[in-house]
């Protein structure tokens, strides 16, 4: 068997480890899970009970009837991937674009041409990613999201066919609850990145960085270390009703097994919003610290070693509580207002 063909049956035959699972939480049990938890868990049949699960059991189309009762006209955007994308919502061969195209269209227009695709013996790849339940479905929440308060979630929908999303990351925590159809996520620690190949920053598909290798025919010639990665994955196999716990920063991969699949997801921070957004530290060093020369580079990681990623080990009792400013843990609201107006200052010289 060649090296790309032991991939494909290793990643879909489910011989890497699985991911945890338990039966018969209650939320409450779940979520005291979640406040520490550092890894995936599969919580089994957690929205087994609700109704749009309880209606794919009965049949996908009574699933996709009782979702078309809550649209109020607000139109969605979907993706359309030629057939012989074969679901994979990727880039464009020269990484200049994507293989797909996106659109906004009635919902009712989307459900319609993804039953019609479903037909045909080679059909397109039909795809609607993150939306807003609250926004586009009003009312779909109410029994079909998990409650809890007073965590106040964004709460998405996200609906396909047989499509492949590529594996990348999230920021928030998420409570991805699978509602119809099957579907398998791969997941990777945060630690594994240089193992997965990533694909440029300045856009990508859904607007996440994400990994260039394909998992149903891995280049082990061109992406080596994906080897590595695979050997730290895990892999969650989820029914409907199933609930999978993604912490911040796992790297997953997600494919859509049946003709029609059905997830809603639950995202949130741990961190109060006032701190902002990691990433734009990120760009920011791209553009400060990237291009210096390597000992200087070094420098500057002893420096953010000290006063970020190791402070929890940094004695700071030299400096007085009330003259800490923005090196306060955690740092407060006033302070980060303080020192989100000197950066603005600090970018316009």
């Amino acid at each position: 068997m060649s090296h790309s063909n032991q991939a494909q049956a290793s990643v879909h035959t489910g011989t890497m480890q699985t991911v945890d699972s338990v039966s018969g939480w209650s939320l409450a049990q779940v979520m005291d899970y979640v406040k520490n938890a550092n890894k995936p868990m599969v919580f089994k049949g957690l929205c087994h009970h609700w109704p749009v699960v309880q209606a794919g059991l009965e049949s996908a189309d009574k699933a996709l009837d009782y979702l078309r009762q809550f649209y109020q006209g607000n139109a969605v955007t979907a993706y359309y991937l030629p057939p012989e994308q074969q679901g994979r919502v990727f880039y464009n061969e020269q990484l200049n674009g994507f293989n797909y195209q996106a659109g906004r269209l009635d919902f009712n227009q989307l459900v319609s041409r993804l039953q019609q695709e479903n037909a045909s013996p080679t059909p397109a790849g039909i795809y609607m990613g993150s939306t807003d339940i609250h926004h586009f479905l009003p009312g779909l929440g109410e029994q079909n999201s998990l409650d809890i308060s007073p965590i106040n979630p964004l709460t998405s929908i996200w609906l396909g066919n047989k499509t492949k999303v590529a594996a990348h990351f999230d920021f928030p925590l998420n409570l991805a609850c699978n509602v119809v159809g099957k579907r398998t996520f791969t997941l990777f620690p945060p630690e594994q990145i240089s193992n997965l190949y990533v694909g440029p920053m300045e856009f990508a598909p859904g607007g996440q960085d994400i990994s260039m290798v394909d998992f149903d025919k891995p280049d082990f010639e061109r992406f080596p270390k994906f080897k590595h990665a695979l050997a730290a994955s895990l892999t969650a196999e989820l029914t409907p009703g199933d609930v999978l716990f993604i912490p911040s920063m796992w790297w997953h991969h997600v494919r859509g097994i049946d003709d029609i699949n059905v997830l809603i997801t639950h995202w949130w921070r741990d961190t109060p919003g006032h701190l902002g957004r990691p990433n734009n530290a990120l760009l920011h060093s791209v553009l400060s610290l990237r291009s210096l020369p390597k000992a200087q580079r070094q420098a500057w990681k002893a420096i953010f070693d000290h006063y970020i990623f190791e402070h929890d080990e940094v004695d700071d009792s030299h400096i007085p509580d009330d003259a800490k400013g923005m090196l306060s843990k955690p740092l407060d609201e006033l302070n980060a207002r303080k020192l989100r107006a000197e950066l603005i200052n600090k970018l316009k010289r």
